[in-house]
């Protein structure tokens, strides 16, 4: 196998379609929605590397010392010689893993942008010269299909993006990692805790109002993408601590009535004075929750690890 190789599973024109598809359903439901994937253009992406950096923003720190910390435990209940990391990114936070995996062979990163996978997998396969990097350019939330790489297999989903789906999706999620899995893998899962409201809200709402310009950027997409007129300053960000689900949402809500045009679906939005549009659930968990949810899709939980405040966890769980 090449040091380095892509490979594309996500048809060309499927991002486009998708956010048509998006576009046009949360934007007529009630109430409004649109999915926080779209968050992640260039521009998003440079936000949201800035909102990593915050100090109201925690989670990335906190998963950050327990990877630092526990990857030669992992390392040691895997025996891992392939990693697969879903919505890999830049995979800088990866490079603990692959320090610490003494056999590993194969690293498989999966994320929809070709340029944050050509640029880290090369970079990788160069820095490593024992590394096969096969990059996937694929969705993991739809049907994922892995290249045949040496087993035991070790499947990474960092970053707390679990939360992101709302819980039959996670559900969904789960059982189809699950049937990707044989018996000796492992899959390891970053959680949010469930903490303090006012520690939550602060990390989706700073001070320095960098997570509002990263949740306006939704809006940029749109126009850009769809041709819209969306008037970013025409809208507030609010994130708001939902107790009964246990989740924050992230939401714009409409300072005027307005009406918002999306001429490629030939599409008019009205929105009311205070009208909210949701753009992002980040679910919160807690150990026998996500110990239920992995068992539900038919796998095991079998470490638990969390940063030294107990704010963020990482699991490892194994086939049933």
């Amino acid at each position: 196998m090449s040091p380095f190789r892509l490979t594309r599973t996500l048809p060309e024109d499927a991002t486009d379609a998708a956010l048509r598809s998006d576009v046009r359903t949360g934007l007529t439901g009630t109430p409004k929605w649109l999915p926080p994937k779209w968050f992640y253009d260039a521009r998003g992406s440079e936000l949201f590397e800035r909102i990593t950096t915050l100090p109201e923003y925690y989670p990335t720190r906190a998963e950050r010392e327990i990877l630092v910390g526990r990857a030669g435990e992992i390392a040691a209940a895997t025996g891992a010689r392939t990693l697969v990391e879903l919505g890999s990114g830049s995979s800088e936070k990866t490079r603990f893993l692959l320090d610490a995996l003494t056999s590993l062979r194969v690293y498989v990163p999966v994320d929809v942008s070709e340029s944050a996978l050509t640029g880290a997998g090369r970079a990788l396969a160069a820095e490593r010269p024992g590394l096969s990097v096969h990059a996937l350019i694929a969705d993991f939330t739809a049907a994922l299909e892995l290249p045949d790489t040496p087993g035991p297999r070790l499947l990474a989903f960092l970053g707390g993006t679990i939360g992101n789906l709302l819980p039959g999706e996670r559900a969904a999620f789960l059982a189809s990692v699950r049937a990707l899995l044989a018996p000796g893998d492992a899959l390891l899962l970053g959680t949010d805790l469930v903490k303090d409201e006012e520690v939550l809200v602060r990390a989706y709402d700073d001070a320095a109002g960098v997570t509002a310009a990263f949740d306006k950027n939704v809006l940029a997409v749109v126009n850009r993408e769809l041709d819209a007129d969306f008037e970013p300053d025409a809208f507030d960000h609010v994130a708001l601590w939902d107790a009964g689900r246990e989740w924050i949402e992230m939401r714009l809500r409409s300072r005027t009535a307005q009406t918002v045009k999306v001429k490629a679906l030939d599409l008019a939005v009205e929105f009311a004075a205070g009208e909210e549009l949701r753009t992002e659930v980040s679910a919160k968990f807690r150990k026998e929750g996500v110990r239920g949810e992995l068992a539900a899709a038919g796998l095991d939980l079998a470490h638990w690890w969390t940063d030294r405040e107990g704010r963020f966890a990482l699991s490892l769980s194994v086939v049933r």
